[in-house]
């Protein structure tokens, strides 16, 4: 083991046919930690892909189960007609099928497909809704059970069973609920409106969208970590050592050619790229040797899960469709779409890639919905759509191949069709996967905070806008939580949307942000969207050479073997094929520092425009 040298190659980014574009590492740079994301290369070892894609697969376990859990908890008491493994295999196959799909032809991006968790609160909503008036208590609101969730499940065998009906009832209007929200998730992308919104989505949208999604999940942290604060933390100090301070040792060098170096033998940050794998083995060796067992009671019994079973619609029942499905359906659409935004905003960054231009935002909030369809017709009370944690995992071992977000789709594929294998994931440790959701959280929230850095931070305008954006975005989910008689119209329906709507930290977070940064006057140049490009990637445009630029840009864009088709696609469709002026970022070029972009018409120009180095406090 040594200290890595100067050229240590790193993996980074994707490439347009499984090739990373190649950059070559800045003179000025010694140490790799300190600019990890400067050098791009070719695909890792099929080996060493398939440990990273492991690695992707233990933080997804993290969200499924914690996802799961508390929504099953929340349900009627009366126990389950079937296995739970069969809940998590099922969407173990929709993930599996709307990953391979984001990576092969939506937004292009390794972005790993799960269970969010902004399907939860609405989830959770309904079926408190849903619970007799007896049960409907404080004690069993939804933010109750978010926090107090024994995670303890009962099988019910026979249709005898107190509850089952109300149970069966609850879940298929959860699954209906998901199968909407597909719908107009699919409906947005097809008719481009990520595509118009996304280029108004300045720093100052995204960067407390990032933060607000970092912090708004402590809840579910803390309960995964409460189980045993002993492992949790045990798992969090090894992640930290293994991701920082060993982050710059090298294993002896393996037989590996990369696309910048004609060299076979190449050094690999082990510890750094195993960051996830290497904690999690040592701590659940750890718990065997203890005798702690630490599951979610009878998720782990093996008894009734089936080793192979093939997926299909109406496997226990048709989703059930109602108004209050429906509008549950809305909200959980307008928080899965606001949090997949960010989640390509924070992976074009991560991977030092322009900003994801119209018509790929666009296909991949459209692949994201037919991803949740096929979920909620499976039976899956969960949607997919794209991972804050996972992409805080690419952040924490600074690799994001394209060839891993493939075989995670892969992995979950056939997970999906075994629910006895599916059910290893629950014997996992609970706070083990509350501390691998904790550090991945803190990297998302990191990147939220280094973001804020592309606008002028020192503007007056827009420290009020980051301000008030994160701070009522934490305080309004937990006021309406604690007096929900505010929300309460009359109509069952509206009720639900409005909760889940109000209690969805990261859409307030993101519609309070682009309201006020759309609406109050200033530069494009004070915004921080004088550039197409973030001001990392920026600083190294002048002296990266143009091929290299266009190699960048056109990893968004389509296959080549589905390019040949846009011609054939219809016109109001054409929005989801990149354009000739897409091509390049570079060829929007900086505006000028007086122009305005405001929602209000001719607003900006009431007042006199501040230049970047006045103070307006």
């Amino acid at each position: 083991m040594s200290q890595s040298p100067p050229n240590a190659i790193q993996l980074q980014s994707v490439g347009s046919q499984g090739t990373l574009a190649t950059l070559p590492r800045p003179p000025d740079v010694q140490n790799p930690s300190s600019d990890s994301w400067a050098s791009l290369c070719g695909p890792p070892p099929w080996g060493l892909s398939c440990l990273l894609a492991l690695q992707h697969i233990l933080v997804l376990a993290s969200l499924l189960c914690t996802s799961h859990l508390l929504l099953l908890q929340s349900l009627p008491a009366g126990g389950l007609s079937f296995s739970p493994a069969q809940l998590l295999a099922s969407s173990l196959f929709a993930c599996g099928v709307s990953t391979s799909l984001q990576t092969w032809m939506g937004s292009r991006l390794p972005l790993v497909q799960a269970p969010s968790l902004q399907f939860l609160i609405p989830a959770l909503v309904l079926t408190s809704q849903k619970l007799p008036l007896a049960l409907r208590t404080p004690g069993n609101c939804e933010h109750r059970a978010r926090a107090q969730a024994s995670l303890v499940l009962r099988l019910c065998g026979g249709p005898g069973c107190h509850g089952l009906e109300l149970w069966n009832t609850s879940i298929r209007e959860v699954s209906g609920a998901v199968v909407v929200s597909g719908l107009l998730q699919a409906i947005l992308g097809l008719l481009g409106g990520p595509g118009h919104l996304f280029p108004r989505c300045g720093p100052l949208v995204l960067a407390p969208s990032l933060v607000v999604a970092g912090l708004s999940v402590y809840r579910e942290v803390a309960l995964l970590c409460s189980t045993h604060w002993g492992l949790a933390s045990l798992l969090i100090v090894l992640m930290v050592v293994c991701s920082q301070h060993l982050g710059s040792c090298l294993l002896p060098p393996c037989h590996w050619r990369p696309a910048s170096t004609s060299s076979t033998h190449t050094h690999i940050l082990a510890f750094r790229l195993l960051s996830v794998l290497i904690p999690v083995a040592c701590v659940w060796i750890v718990s065997a040797l203890l005798g702690l067992s630490i599951i979610p009671g009878e998720l782990s019994a093996p008894t009734k899960a089936p080793w192979f079973w093939l997926p299909h619609p109406a496997e226990w029942d048709w989703p059930l469709l109602t108004p209050r499905a429906l509008a549950a359906g809305i909200s959980m659409a307008l928080a899965a779409s606001t949090s997949s935004l960010g989640c390509y905003a924070l992976c074009g960054q991560l991977l030092r890639l322009p900003s994801p231009p119209p018509h790929a935002c666009s296909r991949g909030l459209s692949l994201e919905g037919l991803g949740s369809v096929l979920a909620g017709l499976l039976g899956s009370p969960m949607g997919t759509a794209s991972s804050f944690p996972n992409v805080g995992t690419v952040g924490l071992l600074q690799a994001g191949p394209r060839r891993v977000a493939h075989l995670v789709g892969l992995f979950c594929m056939a997970l999906g069709l075994s629910p006895r294998l599916a059910q290893l994931l629950t014997t996992i440790p609970l706070p083990v996967l509350g501390g691998v959701l904790g550090v991945t959280q803190a990297m998302v929230l990191s990147t939220g905070f280094s973001s804020f850095h592309l606008a002028d931070i020192d503007s007056g305008r827009n420290v009020f806008i980051v301000g008030f954006s994160i701070f009522m975005a934490l305080l309004l989910p937990r006021g309406f939580r604690e007096a929900s008689v505010l929300l309460k119209t009359g109509w069952s329906p509206l009720d639900v949307l409005l909760r889940s709507l109000l209690t969805e930290p990261i859409f307030l977070a993101g519609l309070l942000g682009f309201l006020l940064e759309n609406t109050i006057p200033g530069t494009r140049l004070e915004r921080g969207l004088g550039q197409g490009l973030p001001p990392p990637f920026t600083a190294r445009e002048a002296p990266m050479p143009q091929k290299s630029r266009e190699k960048a840009d056109q990893e968004y864009e389509l296959p080549f073997s589905i390019q040949n088709l846009c011609p054939c696609i219809p016109q109001p469709l054409r929005c989801l094929c990149p354009l000739p002026q897409d091509s390049g970022n570079e060829e929007r070029g900086p505006s000028e520092p007086g122009e305005t972009a405001d929602l209000l018409p001719d607003f900006g120009d009431q007042c006199p425009q501040p230049s970047r180095g006045q103070s307006q406090l």
